[in-house]
Protein backbone atom coordinates (compact mmCIF):
# COMPACT_ATOMS: atom_id res chain seq x y z
CA UNK A 1 0.00 0.00 0.00
CA UNK A 2 3.16 2.26 0.65
CA UNK A 3 3.85 1.64 -2.71
CA UNK A 4 1.03 2.41 -4.20
CA UNK A 5 0.81 5.51 -2.94
CA UNK A 6 4.10 6.81 -3.71
CA UNK A 7 3.25 5.84 -7.47
CA UNK A 8 -0.15 7.65 -7.14
CA UNK A 9 1.38 10.71 -5.69
CA UNK A 10 3.85 10.41 -8.06
CA UNK A 11 1.50 9.60 -11.59
CA UNK A 12 -0.40 12.64 -9.72
CA UNK A 13 1.72 15.13 -9.71
CA UNK A 14 3.68 14.75 -13.38
CA UNK A 15 0.37 14.78 -14.99
CA UNK A 16 -0.77 18.07 -13.63
CA UNK A 17 2.83 19.44 -14.43
CA UNK A 18 2.53 18.43 -17.78
CA UNK A 19 -0.85 20.07 -18.53
CA UNK A 20 0.86 23.32 -16.74
CA UNK A 21 3.36 23.16 -18.94
CA UNK A 22 1.00 22.28 -22.07
CA UNK A 23 -0.87 25.11 -21.20
CA UNK A 24 1.73 27.96 -20.46
CA UNK A 25 3.67 26.34 -23.94
CA UNK A 26 -0.23 26.83 -25.82
CA UNK A 27 -0.24 30.74 -24.46
CA UNK A 28 3.20 31.62 -25.26
CA UNK A 29 2.87 30.34 -28.81
CA UNK A 30 -0.54 32.11 -29.15
CA UNK A 31 0.91 35.39 -27.79
CA UNK A 32 4.58 35.35 -29.46
CA UNK A 33 2.73 34.37 -32.64
CA UNK A 34 1.73 37.83 -32.84
CA UNK A 35 3.01 40.21 -30.18
CA UNK A 36 6.22 41.71 -30.68
CA UNK A 37 9.22 40.76 -28.35
CA UNK A 38 10.20 44.33 -28.55
CA UNK A 39 9.21 47.57 -29.97
CA UNK A 40 10.76 50.99 -30.70
CA UNK A 41 9.25 54.15 -31.29
CA UNK A 42 9.81 57.50 -30.46
CA UNK A 43 7.91 60.21 -27.85
CA UNK A 44 6.40 61.84 -30.89
CA UNK A 45 4.96 58.47 -31.70
CA UNK A 46 6.36 59.08 -35.35
CA UNK A 47 10.02 57.79 -36.50
CA UNK A 48 11.66 59.11 -39.06
CA UNK A 49 13.95 58.09 -41.09
CA UNK A 50 13.32 54.38 -40.30
CA UNK A 51 15.11 52.73 -42.99
CA UNK A 52 18.51 53.36 -41.13
CA UNK A 53 17.28 53.01 -37.48
CA UNK A 54 15.83 49.55 -38.87
CA UNK A 55 19.69 48.78 -40.11
CA UNK A 56 21.13 49.86 -37.05
CA UNK A 57 18.59 47.80 -34.63
CA UNK A 58 19.39 45.03 -36.97
CA UNK A 59 22.56 44.73 -36.20
CA UNK A 60 21.88 44.99 -32.47
CA UNK A 61 23.40 42.07 -30.40
CA UNK A 62 20.83 39.69 -29.92
CA UNK A 63 18.14 40.90 -32.92
CA UNK A 64 17.42 38.83 -35.51
CA UNK A 65 15.10 40.62 -37.65
CA UNK A 66 13.28 43.81 -37.77
CA UNK A 67 9.72 45.10 -39.07
CA UNK A 68 8.10 48.69 -39.60
CA UNK A 69 4.55 49.37 -38.81
CA UNK A 70 2.29 51.97 -38.50
CA UNK A 71 0.00 52.09 -35.65
CA UNK A 72 -3.58 53.94 -35.17
CA UNK A 73 -7.03 53.47 -33.12
CA UNK A 74 -10.15 53.50 -35.47
CA UNK A 75 -13.89 52.78 -36.06
CA UNK A 76 -14.82 49.94 -38.58
CA UNK A 77 -18.25 50.13 -40.03
CA UNK A 78 -20.38 47.82 -42.40
CA UNK A 79 -23.84 46.48 -42.75
CA UNK A 80 -24.99 48.99 -39.66
CA UNK A 81 -22.51 47.07 -36.94
CA UNK A 82 -19.72 49.55 -35.75
CA UNK A 83 -16.29 48.12 -33.97
CA UNK A 84 -13.35 49.80 -32.41
CA UNK A 85 -10.20 48.04 -33.79
CA UNK A 86 -6.22 48.54 -33.45
CA UNK A 87 -5.22 49.58 -37.42
CA UNK A 88 -1.05 48.06 -37.91
CA UNK A 89 0.55 49.42 -41.27
CA UNK A 90 2.74 46.42 -42.05
CA UNK A 91 5.04 45.81 -45.26
CA UNK A 92 3.57 41.52 -46.04
CA UNK A 93 7.24 40.45 -46.65
CA UNK A 94 8.78 41.93 -43.50
CA UNK A 95 6.80 41.09 -41.39
CA UNK A 96 6.87 37.51 -41.69
CA UNK A 97 10.51 37.32 -40.29
CA UNK A 98 9.02 38.94 -36.82
CA UNK A 99 5.86 37.02 -36.36
CA UNK A 100 3.37 33.79 -37.42
CA UNK A 101 0.90 36.90 -39.14
CA UNK A 102 1.44 34.67 -42.55
CA UNK A 103 0.63 31.06 -40.74
CA UNK A 104 -2.75 32.50 -38.96
CA UNK A 105 -4.15 33.20 -42.50
CA UNK A 106 -7.30 31.26 -42.63
CA UNK A 107 -9.18 32.99 -45.71
CA UNK A 108 -7.28 35.32 -48.50
CA UNK A 109 -3.78 36.10 -48.05
CA UNK A 110 -1.29 38.83 -47.15
CA UNK A 111 -0.30 39.36 -50.75
CA UNK A 112 -3.36 40.97 -51.02
CA UNK A 113 -2.00 44.22 -49.18
CA UNK A 114 0.16 45.98 -51.54
CA UNK A 115 0.53 49.65 -51.72
CA UNK A 116 -2.27 52.47 -52.45
CA UNK A 117 -5.08 48.78 -53.04
CA UNK A 118 -6.51 49.97 -49.76
CA UNK A 119 -7.04 46.40 -48.92
CA UNK A 120 -7.29 45.16 -45.10
CA UNK A 121 -6.98 41.93 -43.23
CA UNK A 122 -9.54 41.23 -40.47
CA UNK A 123 -9.35 38.95 -37.13
CA UNK A 124 -11.75 36.26 -37.49
CA UNK A 125 -14.15 37.70 -34.56
CA UNK A 126 -14.05 41.20 -35.77
CA UNK A 127 -15.41 39.94 -39.34
CA UNK A 128 -18.04 37.61 -37.95
CA UNK A 129 -18.78 40.83 -35.63
CA UNK A 130 -19.16 43.14 -38.72
CA UNK A 131 -21.00 40.15 -40.70
CA UNK A 132 -18.37 40.73 -43.57
CA UNK A 133 -16.62 38.05 -45.29
CA UNK A 134 -13.91 37.75 -48.88
CA UNK A 135 -13.89 40.99 -51.15
CA UNK A 136 -16.45 42.89 -48.50
CA UNK A 137 -16.22 46.72 -48.10
CA UNK A 138 -15.45 48.04 -44.65
CA UNK A 139 -15.34 51.86 -43.70
CA UNK A 140 -12.44 52.77 -41.37
CA UNK A 141 -13.15 56.06 -39.01
CA UNK A 142 -9.82 57.08 -37.70
CA UNK A 143 -9.50 60.31 -34.75
CA UNK A 144 -8.20 62.32 -37.25
CA UNK A 145 -10.40 65.49 -38.72
CA UNK A 146 -10.27 66.96 -42.15
CA UNK A 147 -10.78 70.48 -42.85
CA UNK A 148 -13.83 71.36 -45.38
CA UNK A 149 -16.15 73.93 -46.24
CA UNK A 150 -18.91 71.74 -44.35
CA UNK A 151 -16.73 72.15 -40.95
CA UNK A 152 -14.68 69.47 -39.37
CA UNK A 153 -14.83 66.02 -40.59
CA UNK A 154 -13.52 62.90 -39.23
CA UNK A 155 -10.86 61.35 -41.80
CA UNK A 156 -12.57 57.92 -42.96
CA UNK A 157 -11.61 55.39 -46.15
CA UNK A 158 -13.33 52.46 -47.64
CA UNK A 159 -11.52 49.03 -47.66
CA UNK A 160 -11.96 45.54 -49.43
CA UNK A 161 -11.53 42.79 -46.81
CA UNK A 162 -8.82 40.24 -48.71
CA UNK A 163 -8.04 38.22 -45.32
CA UNK A 164 -9.22 36.90 -42.57
CA UNK A 165 -6.79 35.48 -40.20
CA UNK A 166 -7.36 33.78 -36.72
CA UNK A 167 -5.10 33.76 -33.40
CA UNK A 168 -7.85 32.29 -31.22
CA UNK A 169 -9.53 33.85 -28.16
CA UNK A 170 -8.32 34.55 -24.98
CA UNK A 171 -5.75 38.16 -25.76
CA UNK A 172 -8.16 40.31 -28.21
CA UNK A 173 -6.22 39.71 -31.45
CA UNK A 174 -8.92 38.25 -33.65
CA UNK A 175 -11.91 40.72 -32.40
CA UNK A 176 -9.38 44.22 -32.21
CA UNK A 177 -6.75 43.90 -34.93
CA UNK A 178 -6.85 45.19 -38.31
CA UNK A 179 -3.51 44.87 -41.18
CA UNK A 180 -3.58 47.34 -43.72
CA UNK A 181 -0.35 48.06 -46.21
CA UNK A 182 1.98 50.63 -44.62
CA UNK A 183 1.68 52.97 -47.17
CA UNK A 184 -2.15 53.05 -46.72
CA UNK A 185 -1.73 53.55 -43.28
CA UNK A 186 1.03 56.37 -43.82
CA UNK A 187 -1.45 58.17 -45.74
CA UNK A 188 -4.68 57.42 -43.94
CA UNK A 189 -2.73 58.68 -40.41
CA UNK A 190 -0.78 61.72 -42.31
CA UNK A 191 2.46 60.43 -41.27
CA UNK A 192 4.39 60.91 -44.67
CA UNK A 193 7.21 58.41 -44.78
CA UNK A 194 7.51 58.03 -41.22
CA UNK A 195 6.40 55.05 -39.82
CA UNK A 196 5.09 54.92 -35.57
CA UNK A 197 7.77 52.55 -34.84
CA UNK A 198 9.86 49.17 -35.44
CA UNK A 199 9.26 45.88 -33.91
CA UNK A 200 11.67 43.30 -33.09
CA UNK A 201 12.43 39.79 -33.16
CA UNK A 202 15.16 38.46 -30.84
CA UNK A 203 16.79 35.06 -30.21
CA UNK A 204 15.82 34.57 -26.69
CA UNK A 205 12.12 36.24 -26.01
CA UNK A 206 13.14 36.08 -21.95
CA UNK A 207 16.01 38.22 -22.58
CA UNK A 208 13.25 41.01 -24.22
CA UNK A 209 13.33 43.48 -20.77
CA UNK A 210 17.34 43.33 -20.37
CA UNK A 211 17.82 43.80 -24.55
CA UNK A 212 15.34 46.73 -24.42
CA UNK A 213 16.96 48.68 -21.68
CA UNK A 214 20.13 47.97 -23.44
CA UNK A 215 18.73 50.06 -26.87
CA UNK A 216 17.14 52.54 -24.79
CA UNK A 217 20.20 53.23 -23.81
CA UNK A 218 22.37 53.13 -26.14
CA UNK A 219 19.60 55.32 -28.33
CA UNK A 220 18.21 58.23 -25.63
CA UNK A 221 15.96 59.22 -28.70
CA UNK A 222 13.93 55.94 -28.74
CA UNK A 223 11.58 54.83 -26.58
CA UNK A 224 11.16 50.87 -25.98
CA UNK A 225 8.09 48.50 -25.21
CA UNK A 226 8.72 44.94 -24.75
CA UNK A 227 6.21 41.81 -24.37
CA UNK A 228 6.89 41.73 -20.27
CA UNK A 229 4.71 44.84 -20.05
CA UNK A 230 1.89 43.41 -21.87
CA UNK A 231 1.82 39.47 -20.67
CA UNK A 232 4.23 39.28 -18.45
CA UNK A 233 2.28 39.38 -15.55
CA UNK A 234 -0.44 36.38 -16.94
CA UNK A 235 2.86 34.30 -17.44
CA UNK A 236 4.32 35.25 -14.00
CA UNK A 237 0.89 34.02 -12.66
CA UNK A 238 0.93 30.49 -14.62
CA UNK A 239 4.70 30.53 -13.36
CA UNK A 240 3.37 31.03 -9.76
CA UNK A 241 0.54 28.82 -10.10
CA UNK A 242 2.61 25.40 -11.14
CA UNK A 243 4.88 26.36 -8.20
CA UNK A 244 2.18 26.06 -6.17
CA UNK A 245 0.80 23.43 -7.43
CA UNK A 246 3.76 21.54 -7.23
CA UNK A 247 4.33 22.29 -3.33
CA UNK A 248 0.45 21.61 -2.69
CA UNK A 249 0.88 17.83 -5.01
CA UNK A 250 4.08 16.90 -3.00
CA UNK A 251 2.05 16.58 -0.02
CA UNK A 252 0.70 13.66 -1.65
CA UNK A 253 4.00 11.87 -1.93
CA UNK A 254 4.67 13.02 1.63
CA UNK A 255 1.63 11.32 3.12
CA UNK A 256 2.29 8.10 1.27
CA UNK A 257 5.76 8.95 2.74
CA UNK A 258 4.06 8.64 6.10
CA UNK A 259 2.74 5.78 5.45
CA UNK A 260 5.56 3.80 4.72
CA UNK A 261 7.14 5.44 8.10
CA UNK A 262 3.76 3.56 9.95
CA UNK A 263 4.41 0.60 8.19
CA UNK A 264 8.19 0.32 8.70
CA UNK A 265 7.22 0.67 12.48
CA UNK A 266 4.78 -1.82 12.29
CA UNK A 267 7.61 -4.28 10.79
CA UNK A 268 10.11 -3.28 13.27
CA UNK A 269 7.36 -3.75 16.41
CA UNK A 270 6.58 -7.29 14.96
CA UNK A 271 10.18 -8.42 14.14
CA UNK A 272 11.75 -7.50 17.47
CA UNK A 273 12.68 -11.33 18.25
CA UNK A 274 14.14 -11.49 14.88
CA UNK A 275 16.00 -8.20 15.74
CA UNK A 276 17.26 -9.84 18.82
CA UNK A 277 18.38 -12.44 17.44
CA UNK A 278 20.65 -10.71 14.33
CA UNK A 279 22.17 -9.41 16.96
CA UNK A 280 22.91 -12.32 19.70
CA UNK A 281 24.42 -13.36 16.23
CA UNK A 282 27.13 -10.06 15.65
CA UNK A 283 25.09 -8.07 13.99
CA UNK A 284 26.15 -4.17 14.58
CA UNK A 285 23.01 -1.67 14.56
CA UNK A 286 24.15 -0.52 11.65
CA UNK A 287 23.43 -3.55 10.01
CA UNK A 288 20.34 -3.22 11.28
CA UNK A 289 19.49 -0.33 10.53
CA UNK A 290 20.86 -1.03 6.70
CA UNK A 291 18.62 -3.36 6.94
CA UNK A 292 15.63 -1.66 7.57
CA UNK A 293 16.70 1.23 4.80
CA UNK A 294 17.15 -1.16 1.96
CA UNK A 295 13.83 -2.54 2.63
CA UNK A 296 11.90 1.20 2.51
CA UNK A 297 14.07 2.51 -0.27
CA UNK A 298 13.02 -0.64 -2.43
CA UNK A 299 9.06 0.07 -1.92
CA UNK A 300 10.16 3.83 -2.39
CA UNK A 301 12.35 3.36 -5.76
CA UNK A 302 9.52 0.59 -6.76
CA UNK A 303 6.85 3.06 -6.12
CA UNK A 304 8.38 5.86 -7.88
CA UNK A 305 9.49 4.01 -11.32
CA UNK A 306 5.94 2.41 -11.16
CA UNK A 307 4.28 6.43 -10.59
CA UNK A 308 6.81 7.92 -13.23
CA UNK A 309 5.44 5.55 -15.88
CA UNK A 310 2.12 5.74 -15.30
CA UNK A 311 2.41 9.53 -15.05
CA UNK A 312 4.25 9.97 -18.31
CA UNK A 313 1.61 7.36 -19.90
CA UNK A 314 -1.21 9.45 -18.52
CA UNK A 315 -0.08 13.03 -19.25
CA UNK A 316 0.81 11.89 -23.26
CA UNK A 317 -2.87 11.06 -23.29
CA UNK A 318 -4.87 12.87 -21.12
CA UNK A 319 -5.72 15.78 -23.98
CA UNK A 320 -7.68 12.28 -26.12
CA UNK A 321 -9.13 11.17 -22.46
CA UNK A 322 -10.34 14.51 -21.71
CA UNK A 323 -11.70 15.19 -25.40
CA UNK A 324 -13.29 11.19 -25.29
CA UNK A 325 -14.67 12.19 -21.54
CA UNK A 326 -16.56 15.40 -23.00
CA UNK A 327 -17.94 13.56 -25.89
CA UNK A 328 -19.55 10.54 -23.74
CA UNK A 329 -20.93 13.76 -21.81
CA UNK A 330 -22.11 15.61 -24.65
CA UNK A 331 -20.37 18.74 -22.68
CA UNK A 332 -17.74 21.08 -23.51
CA UNK A 333 -15.51 20.97 -20.27
CA UNK A 334 -13.06 23.48 -21.22
CA UNK A 335 -14.61 27.17 -22.90
CA UNK A 336 -11.94 29.07 -24.99
CA UNK A 337 -13.63 32.42 -23.43
CA UNK A 338 -12.62 31.28 -19.98
CA UNK A 339 -9.47 29.24 -20.31
CA UNK A 340 -8.10 30.89 -23.76
CA UNK A 341 -8.18 27.10 -25.42
CA UNK A 342 -10.95 24.33 -25.40
CA UNK A 343 -9.04 21.46 -24.61
CA UNK A 344 -7.06 20.45 -22.20
CA UNK A 345 -3.19 20.63 -23.21
CA UNK A 346 -0.32 18.31 -22.41
CA UNK A 347 3.50 18.76 -22.35
CA UNK A 348 5.62 16.55 -20.71
CA UNK A 349 8.94 18.19 -19.44
CA UNK A 350 11.87 16.19 -18.43
CA UNK A 351 13.27 17.90 -16.07
CA UNK A 352 10.12 18.14 -14.36
CA UNK A 353 10.09 14.92 -14.06
CA UNK A 354 13.78 14.52 -12.29
CA UNK A 355 12.23 16.96 -9.65
CA UNK A 356 10.04 14.24 -9.13
CA UNK A 357 10.98 11.42 -9.16
CA UNK A 358 14.22 12.91 -6.58
CA UNK A 359 11.75 14.65 -4.33
CA UNK A 360 9.71 11.16 -4.19
CA UNK A 361 12.96 9.31 -3.72
CA UNK A 362 14.67 12.23 -1.09
CA UNK A 363 11.37 11.71 0.82
CA UNK A 364 11.01 7.71 0.76
CA UNK A 365 14.88 7.71 1.82
CA UNK A 366 13.94 9.72 4.70
CA UNK A 367 11.18 8.26 5.65
CA UNK A 368 13.25 5.45 6.61
CA UNK A 369 15.78 6.85 8.97
CA UNK A 370 13.20 6.90 11.80
CA UNK A 371 11.99 3.43 11.75
CA UNK A 372 15.43 1.76 11.03
CA UNK A 373 17.05 3.63 13.86
CA UNK A 374 14.62 2.35 16.11
CA UNK A 375 15.32 -1.22 14.65
CA UNK A 376 19.06 -0.34 15.64
CA UNK A 377 17.95 0.48 19.29
CA UNK A 378 16.45 -2.76 19.86
CA UNK A 379 18.21 -4.43 22.95
CA UNK A 380 18.22 -8.22 22.64
CA UNK A 381 17.77 -8.81 26.13
CA UNK A 382 14.18 -7.06 26.47
CA UNK A 383 13.29 -8.44 23.12
CA UNK A 384 13.96 -11.81 24.08
CA UNK A 385 12.97 -11.38 27.64
CA UNK A 386 9.46 -12.78 27.13
CA UNK A 387 10.04 -15.03 24.21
Amino acid sequence: MSMLGIALGVMVLITVLSVMNGFDNHIRNRVFSLAPAISVSTLSTQLPDWPAWQKRLEQFPGVQASAPYVSGQGLLRANDSVAGVQVQGVVPGQEDKINNLNQKVIAGTLTGLKPRSFNIVLGKTLAQNLGVALGDKVTLFIPKLTVSPAGMLPRFKRFTVTGIFSAGNGFGFDSQLAFVNLKDAQTLFLMGNDVSGINLKIKDMYAAPQLAWHIGVKYEQLETTNWTQSYGALFKAVALEKTMMFLILTLIVAVAAFNLVSSLVMVVTDKQADIAILRTMGATPGMIMRIFMVQGSVVGIVGTLLGTAAGILLALNVTRLVNWLQAVLHTQLFQSSVYYLNYLPSKVDVSDVVEIMLAALCMSLLATLYPARKAALVQPAEALRYE
